[in-house]
């Protein structure tokens, strides 16, 4: 990246360092950013940061954890297709520079319902996990998440909690179907955009929600490149 950029680039992104890296699921490889910049962000749960992956590329991820004293957890995932937020994530190191943008995003916890029920796949797991993290032990908590196998499975909280389903099985819609969550709290709904569609009209047309009690976020669609 020309150094020319640096002033401007410090204008709209904060700067944080590579510390640590894991290999969270069979898919997934959680990444912790440091920085001085990256204090006293105010974070909601489920909120994204987008991140400079190369060059003035920018992908989106969901933040897994925050600490306020600087701390910024990611946890990406590894695509088939292996663009550049997949190379990135799969090949950053603890020591490299990282440059991302504050916290944004209105698929966050809503922490005054009566109870909540959390519906999507890997890629909404991680907003998921933040969400759960967020909650009081003694809040009403259900929901379904699918993944490609059991290894690729994140270790949510309450994930006692929860169905777990495999893809190739019975839809996310049919798995709501099964679960019949009472009308009253709040549903978050996020992956695929035809498997969110599938399961918000589940909720609403046939369970009764109001839709303003359904937070949707499509992540993803086979063949569409450029959503989060």
């Amino acid at each position: 990246m020309p150094a020319l950029l640096n002033p401007v680039l410090d204008l709209l992104t904060l700067r944080g360092t590579v510390t640590e890296t894991e290999r969270i699921t069979a898919s997934m490889r959680r990444l912790r950013i440091d920085g001085d910049q990256l204090a006293g962000l105010d974070v909601r749960p489920g909120q994204q940061v987008r991140v400079l992956v190369t060059g003035l590329t920018l992908r989106t991820y969901s933040v897994w954890r925050y600490d306020p004293s600087g701390v910024v957890e990611l946890c990406v995932l590894d695509h088939p297709e292996g663009g550049p937020g997949a190379r990135w994530g799969h090949t950053v190191e603890p020591g490299e520079q990282v440059r991302l943008r504050g916290p944004e995003g209105t698929f966050t916890l809503r922490p005054e319902a009566a109870h909540h029920v959390f519906v999507g796949d890997e890629t909404a797991s991680v907003a998921f996990g933040a969400m759960l993290a967020a909650l009081p032990r003694e809040a009403e908590v259900s929901g379904c998440v699918e993944t490609r196998t059991a290894a690729d499975r994140l270790p949510l909280p309450r994930a006692d909690r929860l169905d777990w389903t495999l893809r190739g099985g019975a839809s996310l819609a049919e798995a709501v179907r099964r679960l019949a969550p009472e009308p009253g709290g709040t549903a978050y709904v996020a992956g695929e955009a035809r498997a969110v569609q599938a399961v918000r009209r589940v909720l609403v047309q046939e369970a009764g929600w109001d839709r303003r009690a359904v937070l949707t976020k499509p992540f993803w669609t086979p063949g569409k490149k450029g959503m989060e």
